[in-house]
Formats: structure tokens, sequence, C-alpha cells
């Protein structure tokens, strides 16, 4: 593997002392994802056109003109739109479909002179928590190539992880973007539903949705936060909330006597990995010693989340998901002349979406379904509202809430797929920041005993995406 800077810093560093070019930045990148393919982390790669605004963002830093994020190879995942290029959603569905348009975030990183190097591959859909179920073939960690990466925003973490970029956009609806940034050992941020544009992000559960950012460096994360934050018109739910610096914010000194973090009992219980629930204990241990007042808080709902998670944004994608009916545009099934329309949305459906949308395509419509709505949909609002006051009562008595990431280390390729229940707890930890609609951001710490990064999660109020990175800073 070619090395990579892993941060824009560095990559400033030695563009001004001459060490390095933006072009042979983006070729060291280039040959890394060709280098390390059995990976399997990209759909599509934009080789000659990230050659060619490498040529022009070297000359924009050279004459001083360059923007906030020039210097910085960035990969996006493939339910993010970028104009003229294929987004596939790793999903058969649209294997085909070019998007019209830029995404409110991809229009703003490119004013900022990022350089996008290609689409990285996910689960279909954005569903799924380890990046087996896209059409293109699953995703494999970088750490250990018969493990996953995590999902559904797999590519993308693996992109960076792996030296094929420096940063990535992903999407996170129940963690897709802190769970697998945890299992590849880099940062990972899931913003306040709001505080990014969704205009642009393929739709799986509308309410949860949000576009996230992983990387290797706490800084460029609230670089791009601070590039791609703010109100959209093209997007009723952004919100109008001012952007605060983030970058400037995560600069200022912490004193830990005036910080109080709270970690929830419930999430060093059963089912979490000896390994993680030691690691996570002993850098809360550290904190307390460094002079953070540490103490144990309780969201009392968290038997609840897995199901309320899963009901609702079943309900959602079932709902979102009814557009791709080979009518308009993505696949169609072939047919026969003497087929009807009815056949033709049935063939077309169950050919395009593979059996992890498929079942939960099902299960939305169950539940949303006259006869269960009330049983099932309804009662799973209500306690999602528990589960918001829990975090509200829990914020009284903390100002950040810490939780390993994810129950287990990177598990092997193929050993849930038979259990979609064992697979959909993997999730137990990071959901609920999304059921909720709060900021939450995973860090790097520690390995287990096969070499395998644990993850640390900081959970904070809404719109403090300031304070849960400036303590991430400190805490790294």
């Amino acid at each position: 593997m070619k090395p990579v800077p892993r941060s824009l810093s560095e990559i400033r560093d030695l563009i001004k002392e001459g060490k390095i070019t933006l072009p042979n930045l983006i070729n060291s990148c280039l040959e890394n994802i060709k280098s390390q393919k059995d990976l399997n982390a990209f759909i599509s790669v934009f080789e000659k056109d990230a050659m060619q605004n490498a040529e022009i963002v070297q000359k924009k830093i050279i004459g001083g003109k360059a923007g906030k994020l020039a210097g910085l190879v960035i990969s996006v995942k493939d339910v993010i739109s970028v104009k003229d290029r294929l987004m596939t959603c790793g999903s058969k569905m649209l294997s085909n479909y070019t998007a019209p348009y830029n995404a409110t975030a991809i229009e703003r990183i490119l004013k900022e002179d990022a350089i996008i190097i290609g689409k990285t591959n996910c689960d279909e859909f954005a569903m799924g928590s380890s990046n087996e179920n896209s059409y293109f073939g699953a995703v494999r960690n970088p750490f250990d190539s018969k493990r996953v990466p995590g999902g559904s925003s797999g590519g993308s973490a693996v992109s960076v992880a792996a030296g094929m970029c420096t940063a990535s956009l992903g999407s996170d609806t129940g963690g897709s973007v802190r769970q697998p940034a945890s299992f590849c050992g880099i940062t990972g941020l899931k913003v306040t539903y709001g505080r990014i544009s969704r205009y642009g992000l393929t739709a799986f559960a509308s309410s949860f949705d949000s576009i996230g950012i992983l990387a290797n460096d706490i800084n460029d994360t609230a670089e791009i936060l601070n590039c791609i934050s703010g109100y959209d018109e093209n997007d009723i739910t952004s919100s109008k909330k001012p952007v605060r610096d983030y970058y400037k914010e995560i600069q200022k000194e912490i004193n830990p006597k005036d910080i109080i973090i709270g970690y929830a009992k419930e999430a060093f219980e059963t089912g979490i990995q000896d390994e993680i629930r030691e690691t996570i204990l002993l850098k809360l241990e550290e904190l307390s010693k460094r002079g953070y007042r540490v103490k144990e808080i309780s969201l009392p709902n968290t038997d609840y989340i897995i199901p309320v998670y899963y009901i609702l944004t079943s309900a959602e994608c079932s709902s979102n998901l009814s557009r791709y009916d080979g009518v308009r545009y993505g696949y169609r099934a072939e047919l026969e002349a003497t087929d009807g329309i009815e056949e033709m949305y049935t063939r077309t459906r169950s050919e395009g979406f593979g059996e992890e949308v498929k079942r939960r395509i099902m299960l939305g419509t169950y539940v949303l379904s006259s006869g269960y709505y009330e049983q099932y949909y309804k009662k799973a609002q209500k306690a999602r509202q528990l589960i918001i006051k829990d975090f509200g009562n829990a914020f009284k008595k903390a100002d950040y809430i810490i939780t390993p990431t994810t129950p287990t280390t990177a598990f092997k390729i193929s050993e849930k797929t038979d259990n979609p229940l064992e697979m959909y707890m993997s999730d137990i930890l990071t959901v609920s920041a999304n059921l909720a609609g709060l900021p939450a951001v995973s860090i790097p710490a520690g390995k287990d005993k096969n070499g395998l990064p644990v993850g640390l999660q900081i959970t904070g109020k809404k719109f403090d995406e300031a304070g849960i990175l400036r303590l991430a800073k400190y805490i790294l």
C-alpha cells in the first residue's frame, strides 16, 4: 500500500514544502484502490476527473486562492447524488441509473475544492450492518479480509482506512457511519438530524437519515462539517440554526472539571464483548483521573431500541421504495406481450431488490397495514418518544454520554447472514442517536486480541457537534 497523508494539515504542509503535489496524492490513492481491489470498496472510480481536478486545485493552492477543503481527496457513498455519475445505491434496481444533479453536500465540498475520487460500495439502499447486502458484492475489512467492515457505509470506511482517500461522505440511518468507523479504526460522525441537508441523499427512512463524515482526523471532520452544514431551501427538514465554526471550536481548551461524562449502564451489560467493555471502562477511568466528572446514568428503555427502530424504519422504507416500480427509471424486468402492469411491478421489484431490502419492505408494509398499524407502528412511535425522553433526563445529569460504539469487533463474513435478528443487534448501541435525532461520534479506542479496532462513542445534546468533537479530540 502506498503511504497517504492522514490529514489535511499534513497534506498542505507537504505541498508547501514541495514534497508532494496533489496529482501525486491522487496517484497514490488510485494505486491503493487498484492494489486493494479485493476489498471491493468502490463501485465507480473517477480516475480521469480526479487527476484533472488535482491539477486545477494544485494551482489554486500555490496561488493562495484555494478553498477550505483543497487537498482533501474524498470518496462518496453510492447513495449520494453526484451529477452525471452512476448512483446505484448498491442495488440491481439502480445499477444503470445516472444522477441528474449534485446533492447539496456535494455542491458544498466541490465549492471548497475537495476532489471526489469515486463512489463507494454499500449495503443495498443503505440497509445492513455488514456491507454484505450489496448487488456488487461484499466489502472486506482492511484489518482482516475475512471479516466485514461494518455497514452500510462499509465501502466509505474502508476507503479511508486503507489509504484510498483521506475522507468520505456516508449516510447514517441507525449507525451506518459510526459502526463501520468502529470496525475499521477511524472516526465517524453522525450529526443532529437536520444539521446537514439530505437533498440528494437517497431516502431509506426519512425521519432517521443523515449524511455523515468518515475521516482519520478530527480536525478534518470539523472542517468538512463547517463546509456542508447549514440550511438548504431544497430540504425542508434542514435546520436554520446558525452553523458554528467547528474547527475553531474544537481547538479551545477543555477544563475537565467543567464536564460531566455519563456512561449508560445498559450499554455495558449482556451481549457486549468483554474486551470492548474493558477497553471503554478503562477509558472512562483515565478520564476520571484527568479530572472529568464521570458518573453512571440510565437509559431505561434500551430494550425497546431495536424493535422500535426496525418497525419505524421498515415502515418508512416500504413507503420510500415504492417509487422503484420499473415505470420511470431503474431496472425493469423482461416481460411477455401478454403480461399486465401488475406482473411488471411484481417481477421488477422481485428481481430488482435483494433479500434484505425485500424483508424490510414486507415488514414495513405489514406494520402499516390496517390490521396492525395501531398494534405496531403507533406503539413504536410512542416508544420512540420514551427513548427521546430518556436522553432528555440523562442530559440533565451529564453533558455527554460515552458508550462502546458496537457490542463486538468486526465479525466474519457470512457469520450472521442466516440470523437477521442477531445481525440487527449489531446496531443496538448506535440506533438510539438516530431515534432521538442526536449527534454522535465514534473514535478509535484500542484493539482486541485479534488486532481488530474497538470504537468509543460519544453522544451529545442536539446541535452540540462542536462539543462531542472537542471531547473526542482530547480523548484521542
